[in-house]
């Protein structure tokens, strides 16, 4: 059984003929950077969104530092945000200067605890930064609320970043992830739900002037050729990758129905399988840039799906308060339990739009396999 984590192949060569025809029409205009095709994605984006604005960059951790740059974060500022999570979204934050404040996450939607953020809120905390995890949203009204709450209390704009690298599409009480909050972040790495064939990033804005500003600041702080109002950055996305992701957009909202389908066999086939499934809250939807169980044993159940050639991934095996780079933080084990008991044990099974009904099968069976044969050897010794 051939098993591929994220299938590109399958779905390239399903787009294949309107792929190479977007890429060649770039090659034959030789617009490679910022071509029309930039420009009409941007377009087709915000309307799939429903949203002011969409400025591309040249890959998600540029959106979350354009996103940090546009709302002048400083060296001191307070960012508070979730440990668990890819290093991009906190090492933004320290690459300004400014002090990740971590916040524990919840046991089963593994997104930011939001009940636990008012305690860390300070007179120096400038943005909350929530990923949404997995593909799901996390609580964004009610951080919302608490941004506008502490808006008015400090007498200055508390602003919230939706992380939404892994959730693009999914809906948060009948609205889009991505468009949530104050600004989106987005990524389209090629192993994401929407990806190109490089890097690739976008930021979402509704309010003009932070637009305006990121715009500037991806092409070196530029209001016009030559002339620099920011100290900005090269973060434009390519026009090759624009062209792909335009063609990719049309079918994406099918794409994201194949994986809830696939995500569902998977629920109802696993849930007696001795593994914990993650929970997707009612009022809203995962696409499911991940699927992700938690295993007690978890080398060993990923060796004998190794030995089945089912391939896996951990998303994340270390939080990031643990991470070395983060030591100047002073934190420690056990600070934050939940994130730290869940890095232990998550772990990603195959997930695509292109997963056939045969792959899936072979690969609930060869878990009920493995943990069935974990519970036996635990009673037997």
């Amino acid at each position: 059984m051939n098993i591929a984590f994220h299938d590109l192949q399958s779905q390239y060569y399903e787009y294949k003929e309107e792929i190479n025809f977007a890429i060649q029409k770039v090659l034959n205009s030789s617009q490679f950077i910022m071509g029309p095709e930039v420009e009409q994605f941007e377009e087709a984006l915000g309307e799939f969104l429903n949203c002011k604005h969409v400025v591309t960059c040249a890959n998600g951790t540029d959106a979350i530092l354009l996103a940090l740059m546009a709302i002048d974060i400083k060296p001191g500022d307070e960012i508070i945000t979730t440990p668990f999570t890819f290093i991009a979204t906190a090492e933004m934050i320290s690459l300004l200067g400014a002090i990740p404040i971590f916040v524990d996450i919840e046991a089963d939607s593994y997104n930011i605890n939001a009940s636990q953020i008012e305690a860390k809120i300070t007179a120096k905390t400038r943005a909350i930064l929530p990923v949404s995890l997995y593909g799901q949203p996390a609580d964004m009204d009610e951080i919302n609320a608490l941004a506008q709450k502490y808006s008015h209390q400090y007498d200055r704009k508390l602003y919230v970043i939706e992380d939404a690298a892994q959730s693009l599409g999914a809906l948060y009480r009948e609205k889009k992830s991505g468009n949530l909050s104050d600004i989106g972040c987005l990524s389209f790495f090629p192993t994401k739900p929407l990806g190109c064939y490089g890097d690739g990033g976008a930021v979402i804005v509704n309010d003009d002037l932070i637009a305006e500003r990121i715009k500037s600041l991806r092409v070196h702080g530029q209001t016009k050729r030559y002339h620099h109002k920011y100290i900005g950055l090269n973060a434009r996305l390519d026009t090759i990758q624009a062209a792909i992701l335009q063609v990719k957009l049309k079918y994406f909202p099918d794409e994201i129905k194949k994986r809830s389908q696939i995500a569902k066999y998977y629920n109802e086939q696993l849930t007696n399988a001795n593994v914990m499934l993650s929970y997707v809250k009612s009022d809203r939807t995962s696409i499911y840039a991940q699927y992700s169980i938690r295993v007690k044993e978890r080398q060993e159940f990923m060796n004998q799906l190794k030995v089945r050639e089912i391939p896996t991934a951990i998303h994340y095996p270390q939080p990031l308060h643990l991470q070395p780079c983060f030591n100047y933080l002073n934190h420690h084990k056990g600070d934050f339990p939940v994130a730290e008991n869940i890095a232990n044990e998550i772990i990603s099974l195959p997930m695509s739009a292109h997963l056939t009904e045969l792959q899936q099968r072979y690969i609930v069976n060869a878990v009920h396999e493995i943990t069935y044969d974990v519970i036996q050897t635990r009673t037997v010794g």
